[in-house]
């Protein structure tokens, strides 16, 4: 057995798809209607279709896990970030782990959270 994909939630399908394709160059594979499959193994789901098949709310931010990105130039993705989404939510700016790593940690337009750091 092997793990697929990572599905998470979102509001507005479209303008998560163009967050994800705008900061990580993530693209569409299918368009499902309300279910998109994009490359990295990360799919989309509309929050309307989800509650009703579930038949239980979507708590945004819950910070119950994070999708999680390495990016050699991470001062350069910062400024790609605060370019593209300058009213971007952050968990905490960029900081350096006591192994020498650095990260950030911000929530996409819909409460999920991510962190970004460098290769470790």
């Amino acid at each position: 057995m092997k793990l697929k994909n990572v599905l998470i939630v979102v509001e507005d399908i479209e303008k998560s798809r163009k967050f994800y394709h705008n900061l990580f160059g993530i693209e569409l594979v299918v368009d499902n209607d309300g279910n998109m499959i994009l490359t990295e193994g990360l799919v989309l789901q509309d929050k309307k279709i989800w509650e009703k098949f579930l038949g239980r709310d979507v708590t945004a931010k819950s910070n119950s896990c994070e999708l999680y990105f390495e990016e050699r130039d991470i001062e350069g993705f910062i400024e790609k970030l605060e370019s593209l989404y300058p009213d971007i939510e952050y968990v905490n700016r960029l900081m350096t782990h006591s192994w020498g790593q650095q990260v950030i940690r911000f929530y996409d337009p819909d409460g999920n959270l991510i962190e970004v750091g460098t290769p470790v």
